[in-house]
């Protein structure tokens, strides 16, 4: 099949113009992370088939996928092309070429947002106090509230020692009453940077009447002047009163409305549901549990923070358009974040008009997945029989490494459908290979591509992982039998209890950086509020 090549002035004129563009490092995310465009959004071939419908759910986008020399981006298209995407290119020359044609590289993950981040600090000078000053205030028991914006799963790995679990978005609908002393000073953390400082200026921009400081360089900050981190603590936010709600929905709407956040009526989004020439993304900003208890049918679970922090992971069309809906929190929770995504160039509406009754749907948001391969299969039982009785069977673990690492069936090896090829070098040479996976759709793509490679006996565990789970069968932890290095997942420099300073040191001054780069890549269209 012969695909179309794009090159820098295409993908860059899209950029400039604030066309719609899906422009895909198809690479796995550490390799991603050590250099690309600023603009190429993450989707990794190997969950392609998994990842598209929800991720590009306009057809008809233009998508140039990228990789390194390594084969990926035309194995992507081609299988984009078989998915249905009519206008499917790749980038010529890959990261190299866009290097050599004079564009501009980025390292690590979420750039887009972290750049912004800094640009924010740097036009609107956000407050911010040293680890030093911060632990001097709660030693000497000043009237001081530390609220963590991070994911609460973040928070309860490390924090800041009284710190109150409170995500980027929920801060202007829950500060009020976790601070209704407008003397007590509020100190705002996460794990670097960027959180802190749109979660601080979130607050100020709000017109929240407390002095408010971001934690300079957060819990990385914290670990450099050596002081102590809290580990496992659960203190979260608590629910508001109605007047507190009320009085955060007009602070947030008045912050949206300078932002010049558009507004739209639930009825006039449903055909945009279906629009063959525009994408449009639909996400409810509340907490997981407000959505899984009802949420607008079509709208993924996105909290606020989140989305303003790791925007190109779920809506990696630049030029898109995005839409949000907070029912239950007077807006507030997306009224807030909308205000960020107005900033960072993207075409973001609020629906101001939904009601309880609306909510129709319950439970998870599922990804919209083509229809799955026919693949011989297996059950729980079944396979767990064969791994017992027969030394001629093995399990391949397809999940991703940190998903492996949390459980999987004991003796599985670790693989990447990427590194396939060379993956089942590493692996026994037996007569059957069990597939599986979490979720388990994705060890269905897998299976034809692992059958082409080997002369054994290939079969899915139905229901792959979660149905083992759930027959109560045993499961195991940590990296015990990997195939294939963990290219899944960039080992962030903030997360865990357990980096080398150095790499949080050399994290910080990246961050510095960004606004230089940004201003060398010219395609942002940001702005500060």
């Amino acid at each position: 099949m012969s695909i179309n090549t794009k090159n820098y002035s295409y993908v860059r004129n899209k950029l400039l113009n604030k066309e719609e563009i899906a422009f895909l490092d198809v690479r796995e995310e550490d390799p991603h992370a050590q250099e690309h465009p600023l603009f190429a959004a993450n989707v990794p071939l190997s969950r392609i088939e998994f990842d598209a419908y929800g991720k590009l759910p306009n057809k008809n986008v233009p998508i140039v996928t990228l990789d390194d020399g390594e084969g990926f981006a035309e194995l992507a298209a081609q299988r984009l092309i078989a998915l249905g995407y009519s206008d499917v290119s790749v980038f010529e020359n890959g990261v190299q070429g866009w290097k050599a044609s004079g564009g501009e590289l980025f390292r690590d993950v979420n750039v887009p947002s972290k750049s912004f981040g800094e640009l924010v600090e740097s036009k609107r000078h956000t407050p911010s106090l040293s680890a030093q000053e911060v632990k001097k205030l709660i030693d000497d028991k000043a009237d001081v509230v530390v609220v963590d914006v991070r994911r609460f799963d973040e928070y309860s790995t490390m924090s800041i020692p009284t710190g109150i679990s409170v995500p980027g978005a929920e801060l202007v609908l829950r500060l009020p009453e976790l601070a209704p002393n407008p003397k007590t000073k509020i100190i705002v953390n996460c794990a670097g940077r960027t959180r802190s400082i749109i979660g601080t200026q979130s607050l100020i921009n709000a017109g929240i009447p407390n002095e408010v400081n971001a934690l300079r360089n957060g819990t990385i900050g914290w670990t450099l002047a050596g002081q102590e981190l809290d580990k496992g603590q659960s203190r979260k936010f608590k629910e508001v009163s109605e007047s507190t709600t009320t009085e955060a929905a007009a602070r947030a709407r008045s912050v949206a409305d300078q932002a010049q956040v558009k507004r739209v009526s639930l009825a006039d989004t449903e055909p945009w549901k279906s629009q063959s020439d525009r994408t449009t993304y639909f996400f409810d900003t509340r907490t997981p549990e407000e959505y899984e208890a009802g949420h607008l049918p079509g709208f993924r679970s996105m909290p606020g923070g989140q989305l303003v922090q790791e925007t190109e992971m779920v809506a990696p069309v630049r030029g898109a358009r995005i839409v949000l809906s907070d029912p239950s929190g007077g807006g507030v929770r997306a009224n807030m974040p909308a205000s960020w995504l107005a900033q960072m160039a993207w075409d973001v509406y609020v629906i101001d008009d939904v009601k309880s009754s609306d909510l129709k749907e319950k439970g998870l948001w599922k990804a919209p997945l083509p229809t799955l391969p026919i693949v011989p299969t297996a059950d729980a039982m079944t396979v767990s029989n064969w791994l017992k009785t027969d030394s001629n069977t093995i399990a391949i673990d397809f999940s991703t490494h940190a998903n492996y690492v949390k459980g999987h069936i004991p003796g599985s090896w670790y693989a990447l459908r990427s590194q396939l090829a060379d993956a089942i070098k590493q692996l026994p040479q037996v007569d059957r290979y069990v597939l599986t996976s979490f979720p388990a759709e994705l060890s269905h793509f897998v299976a034809q591509e692992f059958q082409g490679l080997t002369k054994a006996e290939v079969v899915v565990l139905e229901g792959g992982n979660s149905a083992w789970a759930a027959a109560g069968l045993e499961m195991e932890k940590g990296p015990s039998h990997l195939a294939c290095p963990p290219l899944d997942r960039y080992k962030r420099p903030y997360e865990g209890t357990s980096v080398d300073p150095a790499a949080m040191q050399a994290y910080l001054d990246w961050e510095f950086g960004l606004v230089a780069q940004l201003g060398k890549d010219g395609t942002h269209h940001f702005w500060v509020l």
